[in-house]
């Protein structure tokens, strides 16, 4: 039987598939977060990040932020059992979906690293999340390219052991934030198959074409081999 979303996230399948929850890649994901805030000029001062894992992307951003305030909200018990292993100044985590949040929670940066192609009802909590912040920082993976559709295993991998449930290019990821009332201020592309260590022999084999490929054309390479998610400020 197929496990419900809600039995991966809150009944802990999700931590048995993945027992670090992705905290080696927080750095690097850290550092995009940084060099998207910093090509834009902002300088946030507080931080709410929505589906925060284990709370590794907010203290690595700790260290470029020190005097800011962070706030990182995660559904899953397991996860939030991880983040609060340690004391943290500056830094509260809360157990829970928007309900947790009090009314006037406002931050000035809201972020939604690699969730809401997990959530459901998607739109809804795009449009719901609008009220917390005056600028958004989103990193959303885009698995649609011509190999993932082709090959069709990599989307049914994708859902099975990743839990998303629904699958993005660039021109649907940035229409989707449209559609739920978002302005774009700027975007670009990351290549986590490039720039991290992949564990499949496959991704090892394509990780240097795709970084030629990439650097002479990026539009052809991203939409055809894949591999890349989009980084996207908005407000």
């Amino acid at each position: 039987m197929a496990e419900t979303q809600e039995l991966l996230y809150e009944g802990g399948g999700y931590l048995e598939k993945h027992p670090t929850w992705h905290s080696e890649d927080s750095s690097w994901k850290a550092g995009k977060i940084k060099e998207i805030i910093f090509r834009n000029n902002l300088s946030p001062d507080s931080f709410l990040e929505i589906g925060c894992g284990a709370g590794q992307i907010l203290q690595s951003l700790k260290v470029v932020y020190p005097q800011a305030q962070f706030t990182g909200l995660e559904i899953s018990p397991q996860a939030f059992e991880i983040a609060t292993a340690n004391n943290h100044s500056n830094l509260t985590f809360i157990n829970g979906s928007f309900d947790a949040l009090m009314a006037d929670n406002h931050f000035n940066m809201v972020m939604m690293i690699d969730v809401f192609e997990h959530v459901e009802d998607y739109y809804g909590m795009l449009r719901q999340t609008r009220q917390y912040g005056d600028h958004f920082i989103f990193h959303i993976p885009l698995d649609l390219s011509v190999q993932t559709v082709l090959r069709t295993k990599p989307l049914s991998r994708k859902r099975k052991n990743l839990g998303h449930i629904h699958f993005f290019n660039r021109i649907t990821a940035l229409e989707s934030l449209q559609q739920s009332g978002y302005t774009i201020v700027d975007s670009f592309y990351t290549a986590s198959y490039t720039d991290l260590k992949q564990k499949s022999l496959r991704s090892r084999i394509w990780k240097y074409p795709r970084k030629i490929l990439f650097s002479l054309f990026p539009e052809f390479t991203v939409r055809t081999l894949g591999g890349y998610s989009l980084m996207v400020l908005a407000k």
